[in-house]
C-alpha cells in the first residue's frame, strides 16, 4: 500500500498563479438530490450532445454548450464555478470512493486555522508515529523544531503523511483529528466522506467522493493561507543538514513530468493510493472566473490521466461559461468563526510574538538542538491568464 510517490525534484519554469481575484466568501454545504478545441488534451468531441454524453454523465442540455469530452475514464468526476456554487457537469459526483491525500483537503480546513504560522514545533518520538508503510514525506525529523508555515508547505507540496502526523499531534492526536474532520464534514453538507486516517493512506472504510472533495477545495479557498500553500510549486524546506528545496508533487501546477503548468492554475491537492489509484483536486482562474475541477481513479492507464482529464474539464467549464445551465448547487452554510488563537501552543512549542497568519509566504526556517537554519521561498508572480493551445506530453 503505497501513498503518493516522491517524484524527482527538478528546476523547472515558475508557474504562475492568479489568487488575488478569488471571491470565496461563502461556505458550501451539500445539495444532495466530454470538452475539446484548440486546448483540449483529449481525443476530439463527440457529435452528441451534451446530455447525452456519456452513462451516469449530467449536463444540462442546452444551445452553444460545447460537448464533454469524450474519452473521460476516471470512475467520478465534477465541474464547478468556484464563485457562484454552481455545478456544471458531473458524472457519479455522490459516489463513494476513496480519496487518497486529496483528504488532506479537509485535514487543512478543519486544522490550518488553529496555529499561527510562526509557531514553532520540536518533533518527538511520538509525533511520528504511526506513519504508513510507503507513505509520502517531507523528510521530518525526529528533534527538528520547524515552523506551523513550513510543516503546511510539507503537507501541501510533498503531500508529507510525516507533516500531517506532527500537526495532527499538535491538534490533540491522530483519532481527535479524525473525529474533528468528520464534524468540520457534516458541517459542510459533505455526506458522502468517512475519515478514518487524516492523511488520506489507504484505511478500510475511508471513502470521499467528486461532490464532497470539491466542497472541501473551495472552502480551502475561501482561507488565504490555505489558497497560498496550495498554490506553491516550489519551495525550499529546513532539514538537519540544511535548506533543501522541494517541488509540488501536483504536475498540473509544479509542470513536471511532460505536463506544463495549466493556465491560471491555482492548485489545490492531488493524490495517489495503490487502493484509490489517481485523485485531484484542481482549480484554476481565467478571464475573471474560477472553476474547480475534482476526477476520481481515471482508469484508462494512460500517463498523467488524471491531470489530462482534470485539464480537459476546465477547458470545458471555461467554454461553458455563460452557456451551461447548472445541474446542481453548493449552497451556502453558515459556520462558526474560528481563531487561531484558540488552540494555545503545546509545552514544546514556541510563538514568534510577530507571526500570525503566514503574510510573506516565504518563511523555511527550523530550528536544530536551538541554531536557527533560515531560507527564503520564492513567491511564484507571473500570471498565466492565456488560453493554451498545445497538448501535454506523456511521461
Amino acid at each position: 500500500m503505497a501513498t503518493d510517490a516522491l517524484y524527482p525534484r527538478k528546476a523547472a519554469a515558475v508557474a504562475a498563479l492568479a489568487l488575488a481575484g478569488i471571491s470565496l466568501t461563502s461556505i458550501p454545504a451539500a445539495a444532495h438530490p466530454d470538452a475539446t478545441g484548440p486546448g483540449s488534451r483529449l481525443s476530439p468531441a463527440s457529435p452528441a450532445p451534451p446530455a447525452s454524453s456519456g452513462p451516469g454523465v449530467q449536463v444540462a442540455d442546452a444551445p452553444e454548450v460545447p460537448a464533454l469530452p469524450r474519452d473521460l475514464s476516471a470512475r467520478s468526476w465534477m465541474v464547478s464555478d468556484a464563485d457562484t456554487g454552481d455545478v456544471l457537469a458531473a458524472k457519479a459526483p455522490h459516489r463513494r470512493l476513496p480519496p487518497a491525500s486529496t483528504l488532506k483537503a479537509l485535514f487543512a480546513v478543519t486544522v490550518l486555522p488553529k496555529f499561527p504560522a510562526g509557531s514553532v514545533r520540536q518533533v518527538n518520538a511520538t509525533d511520528l508515529e504511526g506513519v504508513g508503510d510507503g507513505s509520502s514525506l517531507v523528510g521530518i525529523e525526529q528533534g527538528g523544531r520547524y515552523r506551523v508555515a513550513d510543516l503546511w508547505r510539507g503537507v501541501f507540496l510533498r503531500s508529507g503523511n510525516d507533516a500531517v502526523h506532527v500537526l495532527a499531534s499538535m491538534n490533540g492526536g491522530w483519532d481527535a483529528t479524525a473525529r474533528e474532520m468528520q464534524k468540520t464534514a457534516r458541517k459542510l453538507g459533505a455526506g458522502d466522506t468517512t475519515v478514518k486516517s487524516p492523511d488520506g493512506y489507504d484505511t478500510p472504510g475511508q471513502v470521499s467522493s467528486a461532490y464532497d472533495l470539491t466542497v472541501f477545495g473551495r472552502a480551502g479557498l475561501a482561507d488565504p493561507d490555505f489558497a497560498r500553500y496550495c498554490a506553491t510549486a516550489r519551495a525550499r524546506f529546513p532539514g538537519s543538514d540544511g535548506v533543501t528545496e522541494i517541488e509540488n508533487t501536483n504536475r498540473m501546477l509544479a509542470g513536471t513530468h511532460g505536463l506544463t503548468p495549466y493556465p491560471g492554475i491555482i492548485g489545490v491537492k492531488n493524490g495517489y493510493t495503490t487502493h484509490a489509484g489517481n485523485t485531484l483536486i484542481a482549480a484554476a482562474r481565467q478571464n475573471g472566473r474560477t472553476l474547480l475541477v475534482t476526477v476520481m481513479n481515471p482508469r484508462s492507464g494512460e500517463n498523467n490521466a488524471v491531470y489530462k482529464e482534470a485539464g480537459a474539464l476546465l477547458d470545458w467549464g471555461f467554454d461553458s461559461i455563460g452557456k451551461a445551465r447548472p445541474i446542481d448547487t453548493l449552497r451556502t452554510a453558515r459556520t462558526a468563526p474560528r481563531d487561531r488563537a484558540v488552540v494555545r501552543p503545546l509545552a514544546t512549542d514556541t510563538i514568534d510574538p510577530k507571526a500570525g497568519r503566514d503574510s510573506s509566504g516565504n518563511s523555511a526556517t527550523a530550528v536544530w538542538g536551538g541554531g536557527a537554519g533560515a531560507a527564503a521561498l520564492a513567491l511564484i508572480g507571473a500570471l498565466l491568464w492565456r488560453r493554451h493551445g498545445r497538448r501535454r506530453s506523456p511521461e
